[in-house]
């Protein structure tokens, strides 16, 4: 199976996880680093605001800045202590996997390199949506782990939002193929670990219910790559699309959960 990743360059633990995972039972091919322009922030945050308004925003902002001050020393402990377990656990990947760094992975650049390795499969562990010209290049797909059950919680921070929600159960990763669609594509496997809500940060639980389940995705990536997975049917199911966590909502659900309701 040839395998290629795209995801950021400024996020060790997905870039190192992800790579050494996949070279432990495939031919990692290839490896698309994005480092992306500041300019794609503010591009964002206007979507953001286009989105819920101008005052919701700053319950945005307001999240941003709590995550940070309350939250980001034990997200970056934790994130430390998870990459070290990563890197015990697997190999680094081969000298001779490529890697080729890129502003945005949609570029012609991007879509020759990936060309030339020709991979089975990809990977796409990234904020940017790609093209159809780049997601369809491999033989078998271009895979996804979204951090939110589909199709109901489609889009940014779905485990963020099935909590706030109090919808414990829809806490979860979603493995699915890209469409032109944003998370619309078919499902091949949802997959969950056992948090703890109040001890669990939404960074960690983001990236628990992948690291944590490296094992059942393994051998589902094999079922694709051999054309023997069949996509699991969600019809008549709610969907929706959501956006950045707003403070509020993140009080709301500690509050329940201390109340252990």
């Amino acid at each position: 199976m040839r395998t290629l990743l795209i995801c950021h360059a400024d996020d060790p633990l997905t870039h190192e996880s992800m790579a050494r995972w996949l070279a432990s039972f495939s031919s990692l091919v290839g490896v698309v680093l994005i480092d992306e322009p500041a300019q794609r922030f503010k591009q964002r945050v206007l979507r953001e605001i286009e989105r819920v308004g101008y005052l919701r925003f700053l319950d945005v902002l307001a999240w941003r800045v709590y995550s940070r001050v309350a939250l980001g020393a034990r997200d970056t402990k934790w994130r430390a202590e998870a990459l070290q377990r990563v890197r015990e656990r697997f190999a680094p990947i081969p000298d001779a996997t490529a890697v080729q760094h890129t502003e945005s992975p949609n570029t012609d650049a991007v879509r020759e390199f990936i060309a030339a390795a020709k991979p089975d499969l990809m990977v796409a562990r990234c904020k940017s949506l790609l093209k159809s010209s780049i997601f369809k290049l491999p033989a078998h797909g271009t895979l996804v782990m979204h951090p939110g059950i589909c199709p109901e919680y489609r889009n940014a921070h779905g485990c963020f939002w099935a909590l706030a929600s109090g919808d414990d159960d829809n806490v979860g990763m979603t493995l699915l193929k890209i469409d032109k669609g944003i998370d619309t594509g078919p499902v091949y496997g949802y997959y969950r670990y056992r948090l703890d809500p109040l001890r669990d940060t939404p960074s960690m639980i983001n990236d628990r219910v992948v690291l944590e389940n490296l094992d059942a995705l393994r051998e589902k990536f094999a079922e694709i790559a051999a054309g023997k997975a069949r996509p699991i049917e969600t019809g008549g199911r709610s969907s929706a699309e959501w956006g950045q966590p707003w403070l509020s909502s993140y009080l709301r659900w500690q509050w329940r959960a201390r109340r252990g309701t």
